[in-house]
């Protein structure tokens, strides 16, 4: 597994609203992280998935923010570069959203994307 320091550039990144919803979660189950991969899915290509996980993969990156842990998939990691997390309120509900700057096209439904 690789430990990495948080890089704003190269780096997936979580806004404070993402980094409290995820702690929250993760109080939850002690000693557990959040494990951030893709899957071939939907019309166009890929989509996001998140995982509560016991730990890392020996191939993730990790990322240390704090309170929260996020284990990055080694074959996702190019795709992701540069993304941030972050948690919205969309009406009643609160959604968690992907900025990833390497997207190219999504699908109408906003579930799946490609990258270049």
């Amino acid at each position: 597994m690789t430990i990495a320091t948080f890089d704003p550039v190269s780096s997936v990144s979580l806004t404070a609203s993402a980094q409290k919803y995820f702690a929250s979660k993760l109080t939850k189950q002690p000693g557990k992280l959040i494990r951030l991969s893709t899957k071939e899915s939907g019309c166009t290509g890929f989509s996001y998935v998140l995982d509560i996980v016991d730990s890392a993969m020996e191939s993730d990156t990790v990322l240390d923010f704090g309170d929260v842990t996020l284990a990055v998939d080694s074959q996702s990691v190019s795709m992701l570069k540069g993304t941030e997390i972050d948690l919205v309120r969309e009406g009643v509900n609160e959604v968690v959203k992907f900025k990833n700057p390497n997207v190219v096209a999504e699908c109408g439904c906003g579930e799946s994307f490609s990258v270049s």
